[in-house]
């Protein structure tokens, strides 16, 4: 329901709210099995031995399922700091800024942790 002052100015629903939850609960949804199996994978491996965690990662599964935790945790990550910023964050300016070193952070961290998996997956290191 819009007032007649929000439908002369064009402000309402921006019909985005219902596809942001989904898109954030899906992401909590597929990170509960990848943290289950990323927390039981570093148990079995020897953290303390850089070789047999490079061979670990250098196995198909493993990287693979890595890669599916990174994108998923830092896109769940970014969708959830984003409404922090958003509801937070006052000054249109400072939300603008704020927004933005959240994604430039986000993607530069999505490019490092994939990089680095699939240099080690593909026998670079």
């Amino acid at each position: 329901m819009k007032s007649p002052l929000n439908q002369v100015l064009g402000l309402g629903s921006a019909k985005e709210g219902v596809s942001h939850w989904w898109r954030q609960r899906l992401t909590a949804v597929a990170l509960i099995p990848l943290g289950l199996w990323l927390a039981i994978a570093l148990v079995r491996v020897d953290l303390a031995s850089r070789a047999a965690l490079v061979a670990w990662i250098g196995e198909p599964l493993p990287a693979v399922l890595l890669l599916l935790t990174v994108g998923c945790l830092l896109y769940h990550s970014w969708l959830g700091i984003g409404v922090v910023i958003e509801d937070y964050v006052g000054g249109k300016g400072a939300k603008l800024v704020s927004l933005l070193a959240s994604s430039f952070a986000h993607a530069f961290a999505a490019a490092a942790c994939l990089f680095s998996i699939l240099r080690i997956a593909f026998g670079a290191v």
